[in-house]
């Protein structure tokens, strides 16, 4: 049975190395196979891993669109088919993780049933891995949109700012309103210098978050954006890796 990760939080908060990070936790401990879905438009998760970006979901389905309506889609095969053979095309295959980039959110030139079917393959791709592992927007409805797949652990980070941690609230609010199915929410907070403020944990409290880890702030991970290089090349005894490790473990996933 497929097992879903998958992580949310206000856009600079660290969710692409998070979710990097616990990528390689999964393949450190030999948990499984691994898709990595890459949801956000700016699709960076690939630099994190140290992949090649292929085609993404948005570009076959505006690509379709346009063919379509310029008559030149050839309507004997099923547009199910198509976007089937598309999107299994479009998985860039690693050594211990695939990745499929979602690209650009649905525009003017989308139409409703390309997202529906989209929605299935994705789903019917990923039940084919033991683990998937979505690296999200900022709000649940990308999620919503981009796939109906239950959601076993939902990582929100936020870094030191109330504003962060607002939006990790509301994004808990998204949850319930959208009726996405999230069986267990963490708040993870990211960047911390020592305790947290009692102000914070009082806050905490009142958005209804469940703290589960903080991440240090690492200069590593500076470093290493800097020059490029895959976040999953740290040691495995680097501070924020270890933080992620011992998280991923809280939340049951060994």
């Amino acid at each position: 049975m497929t097992i879903t990760l998958a992580v949310a939080g206000k856009g600079g908060t660290g969710k692409t190395t998070f979710a990097a990070l616990l990528i390689k936790y999964l393949i450190e401990h030999n948990l499984g196979s691994v898709l990595a879905i890459d949801g956000d438009a700016s699709a960076n998760l690939n630099l994190a891993l140290g992949m090649e970006l292929g085609e993404t979901v948005g570009r076959i389905r505006e690509d379709t669109s346009t063919r379509v309506s310029s008559g030149r889609y050839d309507a004997s095969i099923p547009k199910s088919d198509f976007f089937e053979y598309e999107v299994y095309n479009a998985v860039v295959e690693g050594d211990n993780v695939d990745l499929i980039a979602m690209g650009r959110p649905e525009g003017p030139g989308c139409y409703c049933a390309a997202n529906n079917i989209l929605r299935g393959v994705i789903d019917r791709l990923g039940n084919q891995y033991d683990f998937v592992v979505i690296d999200n927007e900022a709000g649940m409805e990308h999620i919503s949109r981009q796939t109906t797949r239950d959601i076993d652990r939902l990582f929100i980070l936020t870094d030191m700012t109330m504003q962060g941690l607002i939006a990790a609230g509301h994004i808990v609010e998204l949850i319930g309103e959208l009726g996405t199915r999230v069986y267990k929410a963490y708040l993870v907070i990211n960047r911390t210098n020592g305790d947290i403020p009692a102000l914070w944990k009082k806050k905490i409290r009142e958005l209804g978050l469940n703290l589960i880890g903080t991440l240090p702030n690492d200069s590593i991970v500076a470093d290493f954006g800097v020059v490029g290089r895959p976040i999953t090349e740290v040691n495995e005894d680097t501070p924020i890796y270890v933080a992620v490790a011992e998280i991923a473990g809280k939340a049951g996933i060994h």
